[in-house]
């Protein structure tokens, strides 16, 4: 038996066949079985998702969007974060009743805050930028009242303004001292 190269080519005519002819009588390639219908697995994955995967991408789509939307902060802020805003500014109010050496006020509404100073026997509110009327956040409730406080900065009586939102309460306390504390 010769195995030179018309050995081989004689073995093909005695019915042995290289990979080349076997293609010819029937056996097809990975590229050929596409042709009649036959996928492998790398060309599915390129025509599409899955039904699962799809779930499983919108499941975390969901889950992240839910995490975003409870860390999101109240657009109105915190009430805290009012009620230490109000109390520096009745703060400011009392050292303009010391600088100035005329009695100051703060008016406390339903709707907001106000100050106000002593001049020629009226009130008069203060029309400087930060003592300005304010109103309060939208859902913020607080108790009513007036506070003065007198040229030695004391204020007329212990007061406490209680601002409440959505069933969360922090108070303001002003003591005739004329300290302020904000607590809950």
């Amino acid at each position: 038996m010769r195995t030179s190269a018309t050995g081989s080519r004689r073995s093909a005519q005695q019915g042995f066949t290289t990979l080349g002819r076997s293609a010819e009588n029937g056996f097809t390639s990975s590229r050929r079985s596409a042709e009649n219908g036959f996928t492998s697995l790398r060309r599915s994955a390129e025509n599409g998702f899955t039904l699962i995967e799809l779930m499983v991408v919108i499941t975390i789509i969901g889950v992240m969007s839910a995490a975003v939307i409870f860390n999101l902060p109240d657009p109105r802020g915190r009430l805290i974060d009012e009620a230490e805003r109000f109390a520096a500014r009745t703060l400011a109010v009392r050292d303009e009743a010391v600088t100035t050496a005329r009695e100051t006020r703060v008016r406390v509404t339903q709707g907001g805050y106000g100050f106000d100073q002593r001049q020629r026997g009226n009130w008069a509110p203060i029309t400087s930028k930060p003592l300005t009327d304010t109103r309060w956040e939208v859902g913020t409730v607080a108790t009513l009242g007036d506070i003065v406080f007198d040229p030695t900065g004391l204020a007329s009586d212990d007061e406490r303004v209680m601002l409440t939102r959505d069933g969360v309460s922090v108070s303001v306390d002003i003591g005739s001292d004329g300290s302020i504390n904000v607590g809950k």
